[in-house]
């Protein structure tokens, strides 16, 4: 049987727990008890931010992939939601702020782009950071006070990044495809053992 007809590109998995998710409230928590940039803060998603790279089949395919591995996420558990083009919509509410935080390196998955290889013998990138959803009531300037709460800075600044292992992006308007870029810091090239999406 011929294999179906394959495009390079990028696409994104969104990955969420099902039930409600610890983390994510314990941040919401921390941060409305103890940072003034959280007064307006009124809900905080999370999300395990998936991007694959390569020569990817169509979107069913695609989502039938990733739902047969558990090398990107436990269906029992997880809900998952793929995005295959910059204009199509990300899980993120109108009215919040998205930011991504990523591993200094890029957070390649190795052993999932292995899996991926085996089962249908196409290489890709697999790459993996956190995405949050702040949400902030009416009024609120959102981008400059998600951007007080991204990076540790102090005791009174900062909670979703820390700047000494990890780096931020506010994407402003749209949510880029790819947005998990591989360098050390943002606009930094690409290492010699990785290739472009």
């Amino acid at each position: 049987m011929a294999r179906p007809e394959r495009e390079r590109g990028v696409a994104q998995a969104w990955i969420e727990l099902v039930g409600s998710d610890p983390e994510a409230w314990s941040a919401l928590s921390v941060a409305r008890a103890r940072l003034p940039a959280a007064r307006g803060l009124e809900s905080l998603r999370r999300w395990r931010l998936v991007e694959l790279g390569g020569s990817l089949p169509g979107a069913a395919d695609l989502a039938a992939c990733l739902h047969r591995s558990t090398q990107f996420y436990n269906p029992n558990k997880e809900r998952c939601t793929v995005r295959n083009a910059p204009g199509d919509p990300a899980p993120v509410r109108a009215g919040e702020v998205a930011l991504l935080v990523r591993e200094r390196g890029g957070g390649r998955r190795r052993a999932a782009e292995r899996w991926w290889a085996h089962e249908t013998g196409e290489a890709v990138q697999v790459r993996e950071a956190v995405a949050w959803a702040l949400g902030f009531a009416a009024g609120v300037d959102g981008p400059a006070a998600a951007a007080e709460l991204v990076a540790l800075s102090d005791r009174r600044h900062g909670l979703l990044c820390n700047p000494f292992s990890q780096i931020p992006s506010l994407p402003g308007s749209g949510i880029p495809l790819p947005w998990i870029t591989p360098g050390g810091e943002p606009g930094e090239t690409w290492n010699a053992e990785e290739e472009e999406w």
